[in-house]
């Protein structure tokens, strides 16, 4: 029973950084150009997809490296000629034509690397359990939630510690004192919606080591990562980051003991929160008006 239990809420915890990341990103775009990008999964799938492009030629950690910043560069291209045409406009241009780019890149992956699942070659000592006790611990579940932590860890040192990630802040809250202030608003604006895809690509290879590749991968993440967002907070990194890893472990534990609930417990779980906390657990006053 102990061993069970452990292997769910260890399994919630990965399904939970996957959502935390894809949610950050999200988030990120969110609070500093109002995009509600629908697109982020579909971002998500091309990392995914380019890096077992790359793994023949540069190997597994090779791709790691450069799939995600290779869908950074095609999120930049797209904010700079697509999503930079709509800021100021009602919000819902911006979600139609996201939604509309979610199911371009679907399609586009299908079309290019076929409608099949594909295995996702990745190094075969990372596959080998760390214990015969805890078989399900393996060393790429246990890389993955330290490369998380490590990509969260370095996110919130750019925001904090950076120039550029100052600027993201203060964009945030008044974006407009911000270009006042002599900032070129555009590109601050290209450089945060970069920084968010580039978070998605990272979460699509890692993803797509553990479920394999099919162009659907994002399709399954995104609605969890909203979610994360409004049960942590609109506004809150902190609390986006916290409501990743709470869906994820509630949905984990959901499989255990109710396992036709498993995919509904994360939306119980937000109207609960909405009900006692409007504003999300972390989230700011005001910033749902």
């Amino acid at each position: 029973m102990t061993q069970l239990l452990l292997f769910n809420v260890f399994n919630g915890l990965i399904v939970g950084a996957f959502y935390a990341l894809m949610a950050l990103g999200l988030s990120l775009i969110l609070n500093l150009s109002g995009v509600i990008n629908f697109a982020h999964g579909g971002f998500l799938a091309i990392g995914a997809y380019i890096a077992f492009t790359l793994i023949p030629y540069v190997g597994f950690w090779g791709a790691l490296v450069l799939a995600p910043l290779l869908t950074a560069l095609l999120g930049l291209v797209v904010e700079r000629f697509l999503i930079r045409r709509l800021y100021g406009r009602d919000p819902l241009y911006s979600l139609l034509l996201t939604f509309g780019l979610a199911y371009i890149f679907e399609d586009g992956t299908r079309y290019i690397w076929g409608a099949q699942s594909l295995p996702f070659p990745i190094p075969g000592w990372l596959n080998i359990p760390l214990s015969t006790e805890f078989f399900f611990l393996t060393g790429y579940r246990l890389f993955m939630v330290v490369l998380v932590a490590v990509a969260v860890a370095g996110l919130f040192f750019i925001l904090n510690r950076t120039r550029l990630g100052m600027r993201i802040r203060a964009g945030t809250l008044d974006l407009e004192t911000v270009s006042v202030l002599g900032v070129n608003v555009r590109i601050l604006r290209n450089l945060n919606f970069g920084l968010g895809i580039y978070l998605a690509g990272l979460a699509g290879v890692l993803a797509a080591g553990m479920l394999g590749l099919q162009p659907t991968i994002g399709t399954s993440l995104i609605m969890p990562s909203f979610v994360a967002i409004i049960v942590g907070g609109l506004g809150s990194l902190p609390g986006t980051l916290l409501g990743g890893l709470l869906i994820g472990v509630a949905s984990g534990l959901a499989t255990m003991f109710i396992p036709s609930a498993s995919e509904a417990i994360m939306y119980i779980l937000m109207a609960v929160v909405l009900l006692v906390r409007p504003r999300g657990l972390l989230g700011e006053e005001g910033r749902t008006q």
